[in-house]
């Protein structure tokens, strides 16, 4: 089992790979596409895995599945956001920042340059694929299980890999610091999910969506 991590800006993308079978999880944005189509290309990458449906995580989605030919697969519950996604409320000065770049993204007067600066839209697509929580990715050849992680979005996601690595999207961001998503649309959702990946215990390595990868502590 290898887990590698591709770097696109603020953002990891990861591919896990056993034997001759590969899962892509996450997609990043337009600017990092063709990367992460050459990473994927040396591997055999079978499905994409979108953790939570924020563009920064999802705007490559349909572009690379159309040209690896293999499906994506995500929660339902973040099928929407794909199209537009709600305003979150935040808990820390980094969450008051973000939240407040998205709110200035759909503003009435500064929303459709901003939106237009930063390239946030998100090719539609259907995903293929929508995943629940305890889902096995085994028929995609790889030893992984969904987990579901609500709070950030309600339809956030991680996967267990293996027995020991943990891969939680947005869940969890390692921005400054190991800590919870300083911005959150369900806070007590968020903090059952913390309370979760703290329960695998301190062997387990947690590989965010936003930050270096840690061995596994209470958030």
């Amino acid at each position: 089992m290898k887990i590698e991590r591709i770097a696109c800006g603020a953002v990891n993308c990861f591919i896990v790979s056993q034997g001759d079978s590969a899962i892509l999880v996450d997609t990043a944005q337009t600017a990092y596409r063709e990367r992460i189509l050459e990473k994927c290309r040396a591997k055999h990458v079978k499905l994409i895995v979108l953790t939570h449906g924020h563009y920064d995580h999802a705007q490559n989605a349909a572009w690379l599945a159309a040209q690896l030919g293999v499906p994506v697969a995500m929660h339902a519950a973040d099928v929407p956001l794909l199209a537009q996604a709600p305003l979150p409320k935040a808990r820390t000065l980094l969450g008051y920042l973000l939240v407040g770049g998205m709110w200035l993204q759909q503003a009435p007067v500064a929303g459709p340059v901003v939106s237009r600066l930063l390239d946030n839209a998100v090719p539609a697509f259907e995903p293929a694929v929508l995943l629940r929580d305890g889902d096995s990715l085994a028929a995609y050849g790889v030893d992984a299980v969904v987990l579901a992680l609500p709070g950030h979005t309600m339809g956030s996601i991680g996967l267990l890999v293996g027995d020991s690595n943990l891969l939680v999207g947005d869940a969890l961001m390692n921005i400054l610091r190991p800590q919870k998503a300083p911005h959150y649309l369900d806070r007590a959702a968020m903090e059952r999910s913390a309370e979760r990946l703290s329960a695998f215990g301190g062997g387990a390595v947690v590989h965010f969506g936003h930050g270096g990868s840690v061995t596994n502590r209470s958030w």
